[in-house]
């Protein structure tokens, strides 16, 4: 009768645990990176619209302890790939970007940073990345904010200066 007992306890543990887990992760806000979006209407009239998750630094140190490390692609927020996604065709650093929707990546090259806008807009982070199919990259340099930023930003003024700042990293970029 106790090993009868002990076994319905433990079944009944197991598909409590079961059930919790098959849920899903509940909703998207409370995730340790939640889902993020900037969106602006630009002068040009095009819509820049950027999704990404916001990971938090948590103490950590970009480069050593989380992305972008140098010499690798890096996803430009967590979870999924960042979709940077444009309502008409456009220039990004004065190179054009037909309208759609891509991956947005980075890669540190220590000096600058080559941001990458990739056609394969849905990709599990950096993992599934070609640069075969790269539609668009173009090199900036990396500046540094006042302040440090705990969970990673996007903003994107009415300009076109679309700004990534993560801790005292901020790299701009300008879309007309």
């Amino acid at each position: 009768m106790k090993k009868l007992f002990s076994f319905s306890i433990l079944m009944g543990l197991m598909f409590t645990t079961i059930t919790a887990c098959a849920q899903g992760g509940g909703d998207p806000s409370k995730r340790p990176s939640p889902p993020a979006k900037a969106t602006e209407t630009i002068a040009s009239g095009a819509t820049i619209t950027i999704d990404y998750s916001s990971p938090s630094l948590k103490g950590r140190t970009i480069g050593k302890d989380v992305e972008p490390k140098k010499g690798e692609v890096w996803r430009a927020g967590a979870n999924d790939a960042t979709v940077f996604e444009v309502s008409k065709d456009v220039t990004i650093e004065g190179k054009t970007l037909p309208a759609g929707k891509y991956a947005f990546f980075t890669l540190d090259n220590g000096s600058d940073y080559t941001l990458i806008f990739n056609k394969t807009s849905k990709q599990w982070g950096a993992y599934s990345y070609k640069q075969a199919d790269d539609a668009l990259r173009v090199n900036v340099k990396p500046g540094k904010s006042d302040t440090s930023v705990e969970k990673l930003n996007y903003s994107i003024s009415k300009a076109g200066v679309v700004t990534l700042t993560w801790g005292t990293l901020k790299v701009d970029f300008t879309v007309k």
